[in-house]
């Protein structure tokens, strides 16, 4: 994609990486690095959030295929900043720039995932029931897809970070340092980016409603409360 030396031109060289070079691209301040990786985003989680929406209709795939990546920007952002004041506490010795980069990092191969799980979560969306007027946040098959696209974006998320494990080790010196940064990461990322969700609502959280880009009603209520929910109507219906 890039042709400046030390910068991924592929997605394969991107996953393939080793611990080593991803530190050198860190280390560096390579604007070209940071396209690669919004690119990534973008086109990478876009792709599974359009997979999403295409169950409602063809504006919701829209709205859901902008969203997630804004979500995933967004909780970038806000978690390299918070990762750069953890790590230190830590034992990681990182400035917040680096540790920008590292969540970019982190946050791009989750993308690469979820844009390589789309296919399989289009089969989920193509096999559940559609959207008709009795289709209730209480349906069985709603819940049922809503916690497997959840689920496959959890799955993304810890593979991306857990991946940067061999790099914190080297940065660090000591396993056990990374494996707590990874934890304490993990956590913040599950946090805030759970919170950036239940305002933005790249998931279809009520299919018996109107379709908006941002409603009212999705500043009230929790995240952690609908995802219970879902999974209780799926064990108990």
């Amino acid at each position: 994609m890039f042709a400046a030396p030390g910068i991924p031109n592929s997605v394969g060289v991107f996953l393939r990486a080793g611990p080593e070079r991803v530190r050198e691209w860190v280390s560096h301040r390579q604007s070209q690095l940071v396209a690669f990786c919004v690119a990534a985003i973008v086109i990478g989680a876009g792709s599974y959030g359009t997979v999403m929406g295409c169950w409602r209709e063809p504006l919701q795939a829209l709205y859901t295929g902008l969203k997630l990546p804004l979500v995933i920007l967004l909780t970038t952002l806000g978690n390299g900043l918070l990762n750069g004041m953890l790590a230190p506490l830590l034992g990681l010795n990182v400035t917040f720039r680096h540790s920008l980069m590292i969540v970019l990092i982190s946050f791009s191969l989750a993308s690469v995932i979820l844009g390589a799980l789309s296919p399989v979560a289009l089969f989920v969306v193509w096999n559940t029931p559609p959207l008709t007027g009795a289709t209730q946040l209480s349906s069985p098959e709603y819940g049922f897809m809503q916690l497997t696209l959840a689920m496959f974006i959890a799955l993304a998320g810890i593979t991306g970070n857990v991946r940067l494990l061999p790099l914190l080790s080297q940065w660090t010196r000591s396993a056990t340092v990374a494996r707590r940064v990874v934890l304490a990461w993990l956590a913040g990322n599950l946090f805030l980016g759970s919170q950036i969700c239940w305002v933005l609502r790249p998931f279809i959280w009520d299919p018996a409603g109107k379709t908006e880009f941002i409603g009212r009603q999705y500043f009230h209520g929790s995240f952690y409360e609908t995802v219970f929910e879902a999974a209780r109507r799926l064990l108990f219906p």
